[in-house]
């Protein structure tokens, strides 16, 4: 008989990460820079107008919001097929993003890309680091104080009861925390300045969704209470002690939520007028039959 790890199927409460919210001033800019250079796919359906946009990455969004820009403090990850076009769109838009932060650089697994308020977006081709996802956001990568990982990891097991795991690679020690199938919040160790938290936001979907929420309200650490669905929370304490490891809002969502598991499109990004093809429209971000 075949032995499996059965471990490894293990999910835990939360069950997907559903967005990255930071806030942009010019929704231009940022069509450029999203849509048209990173080759993804405003939502045709919600946030429409000039004030706010949904950009669809797989099963995942970004929000981009119109105010103050927001800068995530770290990176995010998101697989995207062709890693030569998407540097041959990225070449293109570079003339119409000159004078902002925009830039683009090939390492050897990724391509490094910066938004034009500077935040910092890895590009992973699809079928490489992060296995059989074609299109999607695996990894949100998050710059934290020294000596924080083994309480993050406290508070995401118990508070969250999701899995989380304590971590020691070339780069340092970082925390490594489940947030939905093959999608993790990283929290990196570093010594390097951080700058002040700004109000920029992750979305996550729990299966219990009041106890976490009866924790966090034990703890103080409630910060909305938005609706019959969702409420937020900021600060990442240490359940030793109580100290504040770190903060980033997280928008909490339950799984009755009218948003989850909303079918997102994804389109082609290789499909233009000029070598439009009938039923080519649309982007494979499932996982290979035959994977």
């Amino acid at each position: 008989m075949a032995q499996y790890d059965r471990t490894v199927e293990d999910l835990g409460n939360v069950v997907a990460l559903e967005h990255v919210n930071t806030r942009v001033p010019d929704q231009r800019l940022a069509t450029l820079f999203y849509v048209t250079g990173l080759g993804l796919t405003r939502d045709p359906y919600l946030m429409t107008g000039v004030t706010n946009m949904w950009i669809n990455v797989g099963r995942s969004q970004f929000h981009l919001p119109t105010g103050k820009p927001q800068v995530l403090r770290g990176y995010t990850s998101v697989v995207i097929p062709g890693r030569e076009a998407l540097l041959r769109r990225l070449h293109d838009v570079a003339p119409q993003l000159e004078g902002t932060r925009f830039a683009f650089a090939e390492q050897e697994a990724f391509v490094a890309t910066t938004c034009p308020w500077g935040n910092h977006i890895r590009c992973y081709a699809s079928g490489g680091q992060f296995g059989r996802m074609m299109l999607g956001m695996p990894r949100v990568e998050l710059n934290a104080p020294m000596g924080v990982a083994d309480g993050i990891v406290r508070f995401y097991t118990r508070v969250l009861e999701t899995p989380a795991l304590a971590v020691e690679d070339d780069q340092g020690k970082c925390a490594h925390v489940s947030v939905g199938p093959g999608q993790e919040l990283v929290f990196r160790e570093t010594d390097l300045p951080a700058p002040p938290f700004d109000g920029h936001h992750v979305a996550i979907y729990l299966a219990d969704f009041s106890g976490p929420y009866r924790r966090l309200v034990e703890r103080g650490l409630l910060t909305e209470e938005s609706d019959q669905h969702q409420y937020r929370f900021q600060d990442i304490v240490d359940p030793d002690g109580g100290r504040v490891l770190f903060t980033l809002e997280h928008e909490v969502r339950s799984m009755r939520h009218p948003l989850y598991a909303r079918p997102l499109v994804n389109r082609n990004s290789a499909h233009t007028n000029r070598s439009f093809a009938p039923g080519h429209e649309d982007q494979s971000w499932s996982l290979p039959i035959d994977g």
